[in-house]
Formats: structure tokens, C-alpha cells, sequence
């Protein structure tokens, strides 16, 4: 008894003393190690790995931490993908994407001149896809877990109950939404102080949230889906003219896909299948750049960007043209991530000359928000995990429910709704993405695992909208070609290119003032530096049975290791 009371003494001065969490960017460990948006969530996940759990129970702490910690992409009210390689050598991923409601319809968000009502697709509850992140989360566990619910829900219960001090990262993302928040009374409740803004030093507690999660705690899926919990979610909708219904949460389930794989100079690549585009344009990206020698051609040179982008550019096209969600559309997966379709595909390509994305064809894609996040785990008995989860836009639709004390995501913004009109990012979309009930809407999530020689090599994905693909492309090619340690590999600044716009957006320091004139002579015109970093890659390697891990410093995240 003296021993727990002790232990929940301790657990309690971590939730009020987070500074004591402060964790390093890049640590080594040998035998469990977490690397996340969140310090606290990375030692909610040492924390369970240390007490006996796998990985996956670590991934399922941490994934309900995220809900309390970082509530702007953690999320119980939004959708992610999973990939699990366990210790056996098996790969599987799951899909706890959001799905249309059934009432949904293709044309839900044109006004009567058939035109896009942006503010209905984006702000409204309409906006919100019916929610698979607790489902998914449960599914891993029952699958592949070790632990009870109990176990892994009560540090997230604990953070929800006793509070967080809030750092300046978080204190200020609520600052720059409060107005946003003064619109719903259930969201100025959670996400200010008594109607003013939160400041940093200051506890933060959100009661409701921990009552949601512990009936998810007591009732598996059920404490969540049906139940107080649906009953208040669905009478939000109701009052907000929202279409999800009790229906649409009782039907809903995760489901397991047959992972995206490929080979690259000896490593296998592991990633996410359709509805997610992330892992079929990982390998069809690689698979174009094979042939070319990166690690004599050097980093950062214009040969290099010239020969990545123009892969990018013929990838972002063909995710235009061929992805959706495959329980809807036929996705051609193999084709896209063969060998022989990269050389077919790349045989236009001029070293000394860009493409034009307008000659390059396909039809116009959609992307979702750039507030997303993802984390990554290996356990000791060499379980590995990458997840990559989202509400879509920062704290989705800023919906909280009543009671409920959780956020919606706007994720249906994500499909396509009408042709050729940009969506919530200013990009296009395509006919394979349409609206349609119970269909989960295309994404950019690329949660990847790689392995070498049968062993766990790199475990990373990343946030970041359109930017995710070439975000871990670019890492996998920083270790792999340029044989950077992870450290290095995530530090590295970054290029990015989607087809459309024709535009080259860098990070300072990824493109040199020669460079750029060396592409501008090739016919890249447009190219220009990112206002904003370029994703946030939470990896890991594993080096001679050494762990290292690196959250990503774009932002403020941890690894937590032993």
C-alpha cells in the first residue's frame, strides 16, 4: 500500500511539474524508447513499456494521452493509421480513418449556385467524419496488446483529472484560438480560463474528458459509441445540424489492410496502403530515384532537388488520378508501386531540364490540414509502431461536445467536393475522392516502418498535410543514401513539391542561393522558402541494438527512453 501511494505521489508531481519532463530532442536507450509530440506522452509510453508492456500497449497509452496533452491533432474524436511489425517479423496496418455519415451526400457542400460553401465544409458540424480513433486504438489493443484497458486509459485519465501545467507551446495555441473557442460555450469552458486565456505556468484540468475516457476505461468501444457518450455527441449534431447518428457510431470498425511494401537499395519499406496515399507514393517515389546514385550526387545539390522533385511531381500527379478509398474505388496499388511502372513513369525525365506539371497530366487531389501528429515506438522484444493521427484542421472544427469534453474533427473537408475547387489547403481534388456514404476520405498520413536484413531499421511518419510523403521520403533518403543518423536525418531542412502549384517550397538552409539559380536555370520558376517548417518526424532507429530517437525540433515534442 506504501509502495502505490508512493508511486501515484510520484505520477502526480510529473502531471504538475512538467518541466521536470523536460526531455532531449535526441536520446539513446537499449531497451524501450517513445518518440512523440508530447514530453508527457513519451513517458506515458516508457512508462508502460517499463512495467512489462509491448509496444502496442505503449502505442494505445500514448494515443489517449495525445486526446489530453495535445488536443489541437491528439485526438478521441478524429480518425489515424497504425502500422505494427512485431517481434516475429509480421507487418500489419490499420485503418481508423473517418468515414462519411450515411447521410452524406456528394454535393452536401455546394450552395444553390452549385458553388463551394467553404465555411460549411470546413467550420460547420457537417464538416465532421464519423470518429475510428478510440475504435482503432481498442482493435490494436485486443489484437496485439498486453495490458487491460485499465492499464493503458488511467495515466490519460490521471492527466485529464489532476491537470497539466502548461508550457508556452500549448498556452499559446490556446491564446491564438480563444476567439475561435468563444463561439461554442463548451469549447471556451475547456479552452480558457473562466472566459480569459490560459497562460503558460498556469494548471489546466479537463474533467469531462476524464469522464469520457473513464467510461471508455469500463466499457471498451461501447463506453464510447454507445452510451452518454453518443447520446451527447449525437445531440450536438442534432443542434448543429450535423449528420452523424447513433447508427453511424455503432457500425463503425477499424480495418486491416495488407500493408504497402517495398524494396529500396536492400531496406524493406512498410507503410500505409489506400485510403492513405502516403505509402504507395513512398515506394513509388523510391522506386523512381533508385536508379540514380544520391549519396555521390550529395545532398542539397541542385542535381539532387531537380532529380527528387520531378519524382514528386510525377507521384502527386498519379495520386490525383488513381487513389480513393478502396472499398470504393479500384486503387491500383500494385501498379503504382511496381519497379517497372517507376521506370516507365520516370523515362521522361530530363537531368538538365524541369517538367511542367500541366504537361505531366493526371487529374487535380485534395490534401487535408497540416495539424496532424505522429509518434513512434519499439519495445524491447523488437515491436515496432508508427502512428499518424489527425482532427484535420488545428483542434478540428474547435467543436468540443457538451459534456463530453472532446473535440470534433472537420475532416469530411478532405474529400472532394466539387471538381477542380481547392479545398480547405487551396489545392484541387478529384473525381475518386467524391463524397459518398460511409466512405473514408483520401489521405496523406504515411506512418512507415523500415527493416533491414529482417530487423527493425526506422520507425518515422510525420504531420504536415501534403508535405507528410516528402517529409518521410526525405528522412528515408537522409539515412538510407546519406547515411545520417536519425538525428541528423530529422534535422536535416526539407524541400517540398506537390505537382500543383509548380512551386519548390524550402526550408532555410535546404536550398543555397547557388542552388536556386542552378534549378532557375533548368526551368524550376517557381521556388520559393516556406513561411512554415516542413513537418515533424518522430522517428527512431535501431543501430547495433541501440536505440536512438529524435523528436523532430520543429516543435516541441519528446523522446523517452531506458
Amino acid at each position: 500500500m506504501k509502495k502505490a501511494l508512493l508511486h501515484k505521489l510520484a505520477f502526480l508531481l510529473i502531471l504538475l511539474f512538467p518541466a521536470s519532463l523536460v526531455l532531449a530532442e535526441f536520446q539513446r536507450a537499449e531497451n524501450g524508447m517513445v518518440s512523440s509530440r508530447s514530453d508527457i506522452a513519451s513517458e506515458v509510453g516508457k512508462n508502460i513499456l517499463e512495467q512489462g508492456g509491448n509496444a502496442i500497449d505503449a502505442a494505445v497509452a500514448v494515443g489517449f494521452a495525445l486526446a489530453v496533452v495535445y488536443p489541437s491533432a491528439g485526438n478521441i474524436g478524429g480518425g489515424g493509421f497504425m502500422v505494427i511489425r512485431t517481434a516475429d517479423g509480421q507487418v500489419y496496418t490499420q485503418d481508423a480513418r473517418e468515414k462519411a455519415p450515411l447521410t452524406a451526400s456528394r454535393d452536401m457542400f455546394l450552395d444553390s449556385d452549385g458553388e463551394l460553401d467553404r465555411q460549411l465544409s470546413r467550420s460547420s458540424l457537417q464538416a465532421t467524419g464519423v470518429p475510428g480513433s478510440v475504435a482503432g486504438l481498442l482493435d490494436a489493443l485486443e489484437r496485439f496488446g498486453t495490458m487491460s484497458r485499465e492499464q493503458v486509459l488511467a495515466p490519460a485519465i490521471q492527466l485529464a483529472e489532476t491537470g497539466i501545467v502548461l508550457n508556452e507551446d500549448i498556452a499559446g495555441q490556446f491564446q491564438r484560438n480563444l476567439r475561435t473557442f468563444q463561439q461554442y460555450p463548451a469549447s471556451l469552458e475547456v479552452f480558457s480560463n473562466n472566459g480569459e486565456a490560459y497562460q503558460a505556468g498556469d494548471l489546466w484540468q479537463q474533467p469531462d474528458l476524464a469522464a469520457t475516457l473513464t467510461l471508455i476505461s469500463a466499457f471498451g468501444r461501447d463506453g464510447f459509441y454507445k452510451g452518454p457518450v453518443a447520446d451527447m455527441l449525437v445531440t450536438s449534431m442534432q443542434a448543429n445540424n450535423g449528420l452523424i447518428s447513433h447508427s453511424d457510431l455503432e457500425s463503425y470498425e477499424p480495418v486491416w489492410r495488407e500493408p504497402v511494401h517495398g524494396v529500396y537499395r536492400g531496406y524493406d519499406i512498410w507503410s500505409m496502403p489506400a485510403p492513405s496515399s502516403g505509402g504507395v507514393l513512398l515506394v513509388q517515389m523510391l522506386n523512381m530515384l533508385e536508379a540514380y546514385n544520391l549519396t555521390e550526387i550529395g545532398w542539397g545539390s541542385a542535381e539532387t532537388v531537380h532529380l527528387m522533385v520531378e519524382a514528386q511531381r510525377r507521384a502527386y500527379a498519379d495520386r490525383a488520378e488513381y487513389l480513393g478509398d478502396p472499398d470504393f474505388y479500384n486503387v491500383p496499388s500494385a501498379m503504382l508501386t511496381s519497379k517497372l511502372y517507376a521506370r516507365q513513369r520516370f523515362a521522361d525525365f530530363d537531368p538538365e531540364a524541369a517538367s511542367l506539371s500541366d504537361d505531366i497530366g493526371a487529374g487535380s487531389w485534395p490534401q487535408e490540414s497540416t495539424q496532424t501528429t505522429h509518434y513512434s515506438i519499439i519495445d524491447t522484444e523488437g515491436n515496432a509502431v508508427a502512428v499518424t493521427t489527425t482532427l484535420n484542421s488545428t483542434y478540428g472544427n474547435k467543436f468540443v461536445v457538451p459534456g463530453a469534453g472532446f473535440l470534433l474533427n472537420n475532416e469530411m473537408d478532405d474529400f472532394s467536393s466539387k471538381p477542380n475547387t481547392a479545398n480547405g489547403s487551396g489545392l484541387l481534388g478529384g473525381v475518386a475522392n467524391e463524397i459518398q456514404p460511409s466512405k473514408r476520405m483520401l489521405s496523406s498520413m504515411t506512418p512507415t516502418i523500415v527493416t533491414q536484413n529482417d530487423n527493425v531499421f526506422l520507425v518515422t511518419g510525420s504531420p504536415g498535410g501534403s508535405t507528410i510523403i516528402n517529409t518521410v521520403l526525405q528522412v528515408v533518403i537522409n539515412t538510407i543514401d546519406h547515411h545520417m543518423n536519425v538525428e541528423d536525418a530529422v534535422n536535416s531542412p526539407r524541400f517540398h513539391h506537390q505537382w500543383q502549384p509548380d512551386i519548390i517550397r524550402y526550408e532555410a538552409d535546404a536550398i543555397t542561393d547557388q542552388t536556386v539559380a542552378e534549378l532557375r536555370a533548368m526551368g524550376h520558376q517557381g521556388i520559393s522558402r516556406s513561411r512554415f517548417p516542413l513537418g515533424d518526424a518522430n522517428s527512431i532507429m535501431l543501430i547495433d541494438n541501440v536505440l536512438e530517437g529524435v523528436s523532430d525540433p520543429r516543435n516541441v515534442g519528446g523522446v523517452a527512453g531506458f
